[in-house]
């Protein structure tokens, strides 16, 4: 009998199957992380949509802080996942990657060993769900890293000049991603950075 926190398996497959890498066998976590993963944004969006006063545009960003690589991850090392996954020997470690997908197919696996409610309830007393923290951290480059972790791609800072007095400087920052690239300056790199990574979102929504 396996027990994940406060969930005790009814099929214990169900759970070595979640936690199985497709480097150790054909039964692995892979069709269960596909439904894991709807599972997983319908919940988070249900609880962000109660709060009446977050618009569609920031409820979405919410989200996408929820349910991404590096907080799911976080969820997979607080639940001591680890001890349970199985991995074969060409796989070298768990990545961030693999933990986010394998915490996925977990919410699967519970799902289909008890119901929708009890999922539910796993889900929301295990996932690290606030507000105003997830506002808080996703500023543009988080959001712009997630968008390019989903598609493959990788983000770039340039720094192009600094310019300016020394207690008064004037950074010049190029922001680079696929196709994409974006000039900004502020009197702070970070900022730059920043400001250089929300035009491309501002880009990457135009086309949507």
């Amino acid at each position: 009998m396996f027990k994940v926190k406060d969930y005790v398996f009814k099929d214990d497959s169900l759970l070595k199957r979640a936690l199985t890498h497709s480097s150790y066998g054909p039964e692995n976590y892979e069709r269960l992380e596909f439904l894991g993963d709807s599972i997983l944004d319908f919940l988070v969006a249900k609880f962000y949509f109660k709060d009446k006063k977050y618009d569609e545009g920031t409820l979405t960003k919410m989200r996408s802080h929820t349910v991404s690589m590096d907080n799911l991850s976080q969820v997979f090392d607080t639940l001591k996942l680890g001890e349970y996954v199985r991995l074969g020997k060409s796989c070298k470690c768990l990545t961030k990657s693999i933990k986010c997908d394998m915490f996925e197919a977990l919410v699967a696996a519970i799902y289909l060993d008890s119901n929708f409610d009890v999922c539910e309830k796993f889900v929301l007393d295990n996932i690290f769900l606030d507000n105003e923290k997830s506002l808080e951290l996703l500023d543009s480059k988080s959001r712009l890293q997630e968008i390019a972790q989903k598609d493959g791609l990788v983000v770039n800072y340039e720094l192009l000049s600094q310019t300016g007095q020394a207690h008064n400087p004037t950074f010049t920052v190029r922001a680079t991603m696929g196709n994409y690239s974006m000039i900004a300056q502020s009197s702070s790199k970070q900022i730059a950075e920043k400001e250089a990574a929300q035009k491309i979102l501002d880009k990457i929504e135009e086309k949507q």
